[in-house]
């Protein structure tokens, strides 16, 4: 089966960049900025651009027809391998412009789907990353044989391309429902991991790609998770044992960043590694304070956010990078640009180790939330319920008698159920 090239070779290819503008795209502080940055973390050299701005789009080329003709001489002065749309496009535009400026053209998702390709690690990952590409090109198949055109038969036969066409339908289709499958099996294991860490304070970082969320992770526990200055550097979910002090720790997780216009199919394939954010207690969602896109990166993710459900998470803001600004009013617009409810905000640098003690204390103030404060009387034969508590919760005071145990706790509150549902206990919150 002949399959579309999906990520970009592994010499250094020369590139050229396209971006239209309509009055309905997102407006970008420095057009095809980003999709420059796509293209340095796939390994390619931008020695291009061409941007343009119209009403509509044009449906041959996706852009005017004379912008199309000044694309293949500019791609021809170049001597480029490649053309990179910063847009989704149809397959029957892709090759109409294939066949005028006779090099390559991909769109921004197949390009993010060549990336996550090559940064998957786990098998999860990797099945994820397959299945997405294969849901991509899917519609895109009839653009792989446009070189078997010339083998079409006469009136009433098929020529040898319709038929590997429909072939290779059939195996794609095949395959997706196999990966589905297999994907299933892991998401369910993977529901059950993220269940059982319901016994602890579960914080999840969230936020753009390239943000500095791992570097985030490495400053709060101690750990020696890879960083790397490119974007989806990180697609497996990793996780943490986070140290707060005061007697106080969290499940700290590192997430897939997100990023402008990324592709739904990738989204639904990642649902299961994006699970840590979905059950997460807090949300620590990391936007890079000095970067000219800002305002528009924490949008996006409070978009993507939302598209999971997590709208009602508590959320902390955290303006990273704090170091690299210039003018530090910027600290006091950001946090306005995010549109959840009672969202907070601390400034730090997390490579410098600035700001994490204030970050710490107010997530610590954010448990003190989530706990109950009770007396609870227990009967001395509930020696299991006894060692829940002991285990789970802070025994502030304890007294003994011939038949029961007198106690002052502090627990967590998806704890507090297991203590209430025995009848024979005997309680009382305490308000502070």
């Amino acid at each position: 089966m002949v399959t579309a090239p999906t990520e970009l070779s592994k010499r250094r290819e020369r590139v050229v960049l396209v971006g239209l503008e309509t009055p309905r795209s997102v407006k970008q502080f420095e057009p095809l900025h980003e999709l420059e940055q796509l293209v340095k973390t796939a390994g390619g050299e931008v020695v291009g651009k061409l941007y343009q701005k119209r009403e509509r789009i044009v449906p041959a080329y996706y852009i005017g027809t004379g912008k199309a003709v000044q694309l293949a001489e500019l791609v021809k002065e170049v001597n480029a391998h490649l053309v990179v749309f910063d847009n989704d496009m149809t397959g029957a535009q892709v090759r109409n412009l294939e066949k005028l400026i006779k090099v390559r053209v991909i769109d921004r998702s197949e390009l993010i789907l060549a990336i996550f390709g090559e940064h998957a690690r786990s098998a999860q990952a990797k099945l994820q990353v397959e299945l997405a590409q294969l849901e991509y090109q899917m519609p895109r198949l009839k653009r792989m044989w446009t070189h078997l055109s010339r083998f079409e038969g006469g009136i009433g036969t098929r020529g040898p391309g319709e038929k590997q066409l429909e072939e290779d339908k059939r195996v794609i289709r095949n395959s997706i429902s196999h990966l589905k499958r297999k994907l299933g099996v892991l998401e369910r294991r993977k529901e059950r991991e993220v269940a059982r860490r319901r016994e602890e304070f579960t914080a999840s970082l969230v936020g753009y790609t390239n943000a500095g969320k791992s570097t985030l992770l490495n400053a709060l526990t101690g750990s020696d998770v890879v960083v790397n200055d490119q974007l989806f550097s990180t697609l497996d979910t990793k996780t943490r044992l986070w140290d707060l002090g005061q007697g106080r720790r969290a499940l700290l997780s590192d997430t897939v960043g997100f990023i402008r216009d990324i592709p739904h199919h990738l989204i639904a394939s990642f649902h299961a590694t994006l699970e840590e954010s979905t059950r997460a207690d807090l949300l620590l969602h990391i936007v890079d304070a000095s970067d000219p896109e800002a305002e528009k990166m924490i949008e996006t993710v409070e978009s993507v956010l939302a598209e999971l459900g997590c709208e009602a998470q508590e959320t902390i803001l955290i303006l990273n990078k704090t170091d690299l600004l210039r003018d530090k009013v910027e600290l006091g617009i950001l946090p306005r640009v995010a549109h959840r409810p009672g969202t907070t905000s601390v400034a730090i640098s997390a490579i410098m180790g600035e700001g994490l003690d204030k970050l710490c204390q107010r997530v610590i103030e954010i448990m003190e939330k989530n706990w109950v404060n009770a007396d609870v009387t227990l009967p001395v034969t509930e020696g299991r319920l006894f060692a829940l508590i002991a285990e789970k919760a802070e025994i502030l005071s304890r007294e003994y008698t011939d038949t029961a145990v007198k106690m002052r706790i502090r627990i967590p509150a998806r704890e507090w159920h297991k203590v209430t549902q025995n009848s024979s206990v005997k309680y009382e919150i305490v308000r502070k």
